[in-house]
């Protein structure tokens, strides 16, 4: 039997299991790819929000990502929460001669709002842009790494053409959908990728907006399954499609299974066979 690919997750591990590292693996599992870990920071949290957070020394980050790539065939990296401008930056040196892919979920709140990163964002997560090839983020993450809201089409068309120019190794850019226009019934996801003109190819993704409880570790999710479908095909497109596709339906199949007292996570069980 062929073995599959490896994709290396470094993100913040999440004890109640639905976000971070935890649902990482899950989703690589759920995909038939074998998963990798690089744990950032060590949180305190559960269904109802993050109490607490504490990064990890950023030299036990760099040796634990040497440790998988000086072993492990890996083809793609996904990055989630780093935690700390220390420790950005020590994932960006690790990486500086990495061939493969970089998936950069650029996770800065928590889905009740508190901040998972020390400092600046934009000044702390500099370097790591410079050496994603993809970025994730929602509207207010782009809004973020960006000069201003970014709400309607022309806007986000601007935001993610700056995001290109200032970082000239990113090939794509993913604007995930769940936090625009929060009343319509449809959500848009696009990919944004560069054009040969200069310019940008834009692609859409619409669903419907499911009503559940249950989507705590959402964005984790769908930026591991990007990484995990492009490694199974290679295109930015199908990886694109197959993932919002694989994130819509495990929100439809957990929406009726009630974990916690608060926003309760994905079931990536029952994505199996799918």
């Amino acid at each position: 039997m062929a073995a599959p690919p490896v994709v290396l997750a470094i993100a913040g591990s999440d004890p109640s299991g639905g976000a971070g590292i935890q649902a990482d693996l899950k989703t690589f599992a759920s995909l038939g790819i074998y998963g990798a870990a690089a744990i950032t920071c060590l949180t305190v949290q559960n269904t109802q929000g993050v109490r607490s957070f504490t990064p990890l020394a950023p030299e036990v980050v760099q040796e634990q990502i040497r440790a998988v790539l000086d072993d492990l065939p890996v083809s793609h990296v996904k990055i989630g929460m780093v935690g700390s401008t220390a420790i950005a930056s020590a994932i960006a040196e690790t990486l500086a001669d990495f061939p493969g892919e970089v998936i950069y979920d650029p996770v800065l709140r928590a889905g009740a709002g508190q901040s998972l990163l020390d400092g600046d964002a934009r000044t702390a997560l500099g370097r790591l842009l410079d050496r994603a090839t993809v970025l994730t983020p929602n509207l207010p993450e782009l809004s973020a790494l960006s000069d201003s809201s970014r709400a309607t089409a022309t806007e986000i068309d601007a935001a993610v053409a700056q995001l290109f120019q200032r970082h000239p190794h990113l090939d794509a850019v993913v604007v995930t959908g769940g936090h625009r226009d929060e009343a319509a019934g449809e959500i848009v996801d696009l990919l944004c990728q560069r054009a040969a003109d200069g310019g940008l190819t834009m692609v859409e993704h619409r669903h419907p907006r499911l009503a559940s409880r249950n989507l705590h570790g959402t964005g984790c999710t769908f930026a591991s399954a990007f990484a995990a479908c492009h490694a199974l095909t290679g295109s930015y497109e199908q990886a694109f499609t197959k993932a919002c596709a694989f994130v819509a339906t495990l929100i439809a199949q957990s929406a009726a299974i009630n974990i916690g007292h608060g926003t309760g996570p994905l079931h990536h069980h029952l994505a199996r066979g799918n």
